[in-house]
């Protein structure tokens, strides 16, 4: 499987730990945040996936999109989505962050420790070992209709794909649709 091709859709061009908050421009506090996520798949293609970073009353802070070529399995489209959103918020500098998505039986192996099996492969590893390493960061089950925004973003970050467009502003996008 060829987990090393993605394509990032940066969204910001902000400076790291100048995370400001949409509605009042102020900077964040870290125990506020939540990251949604979420993955798309096209059958006999590829994927892509969505992340949106939320403060205090859900106020959208960031978002975005990631695509992953000839990958198709929605379990291991999932699991990269997370892999991303968990990096994307070490790179942003931040400590405290709770991940929510649909993805219940990724959830349940990451939340379980004891019964962590490595039958979903490295990339849950990886990512289990971040939450170890993090005490700050957890992770939670959302039912779909909960991670409706992250889905929007995944859905258009799979409609852009094979994107050139690398500058597509997703934040701007998100919040028109509100």
């Amino acid at each position: 499987m060829q987990t090393t091709q993605w394509v990032g859709l940066p969204v910001d061009r902000q400076p790291r730990r100048s995370c400001q908050g949409v509605q009042h421009g102020t900077q964040v506090d870290d125990s506020q945040l939540v990251c949604m996520w979420d993955g798309a798949t096209r059958r006999g293609s590829h994927s892509a996936g969505g992340m949106v970073l939320c403060g205090q009353g859900r106020s959208v802070l960031r978002a975005k999109g990631v695509q992953f070529a000839r990958i198709d399995e929605p379990m291991v489209v999932e699991l990269l989505v997370l892999r991303e959103a968990i990096t994307w918020c070490l790179e942003w500098g931040l400590s405290e962050v709770r991940f929510e998505g649909d993805a219940k039986v990724i959830i349940d192996k990451i939340n379980q420790a004891d019964s962590r099996d490595n039958h979903l492969g490295a990339v849950l590893e990886e990512i289990c070992q971040h939450f170890d390493a993090h005490p700050g960061f957890s992770v939670r089950f959302v039912g779909r209709d909960n991670n409706r925004v992250a889905h929007s973003v995944a859905r258009k970050a799979l409609s852009l794909y094979p994107s050139g467009n690398r500058l597509f502003d997703f934040r701007a996008w998100l919040l028109s649709r509100m």
